[in-house]
């Protein structure tokens, strides 16, 4: 089996709410020099079968119609070297 991870992002134009407060955090932890903080979601898909051009097609839809709200938020879709098992 293939691994195929999705990335979901705010686009930068939206106000990201928990980023700031993570940003807003970081001093008080003693972590310094961050100049910004965006949260975001990350999806492991395994996929059945050769993780060729139309499965990675098929994975990019699924990602714009289920995993990400594609009016405020932007995706990326990149395959993983190895599949959970391999060394």
């Amino acid at each position: 089996m293939a691994r195929v991870v999705v990335d979901v992002m705010l686009k930068p134009e939206i106000l990201d709410p928990q980023g700031q407060a993570a940003q807003r955090a970081l001093p008080r932890l003693g972590f310094e020099g961050i100049a910004e903080v965006r949260q975001g979601k990350r999806f492991e898909l395994e996929v059945e079968g050769p993780l060729d051009e139309a499965a990675l097609a098929r994975i990019r839809e699924i990602a714009e119609t289920f995993l990400a709200n594609t009016v405020i938020e932007d995706f990326r879709v990149h395959p993983v070297e190895s599949a959970r098992g391999a060394a």
